[in-house]
């Protein structure tokens, strides 16, 4: 079984500059050699996919630190368990569901003249529409992660509520100038986290 430690990514800030970055037990460890434990009572860690504050107990030896840590993360459903459901015997599957679809006679109309007829158009349409449902849900994650982060980083810094709105309105231009004389480690940090959080028209 694979080290959870090593696939949950965080960076370690101390005051307004980056410390560590990389996966949690990378973190630890190299903060737990660096600094003393009066740093490290002010050291704030956070999830690099949520933005959020990670909190660690940082007392005792760096192995006492990653044997809590690895407990407290051990407790998280894996996402890599994999169940298989129980293979019956007779005809393989083509991965061809069939269904009852209720459309009005003008609906079937239009599929029927389609190229490749209903069922290809209809997947067409399904998948376009997936594809756009993905694409707004990577939006609205990237955008909590750097909302999540600024609250806690930035929410005193000049601009701080400018460069929010233009995070939400999808203003890249105006988000990055809002930003600029922002301490570099933050700023950096927050367009890090805002990768994903505007449309591909404004990149």
């Amino acid at each position: 079984m694979s080290n959870p430690l090593t696939r949950f990514y965080c960076t370690a800030f101390l005051g307004v500059g980056v410390v560590a970055s990389g996966s949690l037990q990378h973190v630890v460890t190299t903060v737990k050699d660096a600094l003393d434990d009066r740093d490290l009572t002010q050291l704030l860690l956070f999830d690099d996919s949520t933005g959020k504050p990670v909190d660690v107990d940082f007392r005792g030896k760096t192995d006492d630190v990653l044997k809590r840590l690895g407990e407290q993360f051990g407790d998280l459903p894996s996402k890599e368990v994999n169940h298989q459901p129980t293979r019956r015997v007779g005809r393989p599957k083509l991965g061809v569901v069939s269904g009852e679809v209720t459309l009005l006679p003008r609906h079937w109309e239009w599929l029927k003249s389609q190229p490749g007829g209903a069922s290809v158009t209809l997947r067409k349409l399904i998948d376009e529409a997936r594809r756009a449902g993905e694409k707004q849900s990577s939006i609205r994650e990237s955008q909590e992660a750097a909302y999540n982060f600024m609250t806690a980083m930035a929410g005193n810094f000049n601009q701080y509520e400018e460069a929010l709105r233009a995070l939400y309105a999808g203003d890249l231009d105006r988000f990055y100038h809002f930003i600029d004389d922002w301490a570099p480690d933050i700023r950096n940090h927050v367009k890090r986290l805002a990768a994903n959080a505007f449309a591909e028209g404004n990149l």
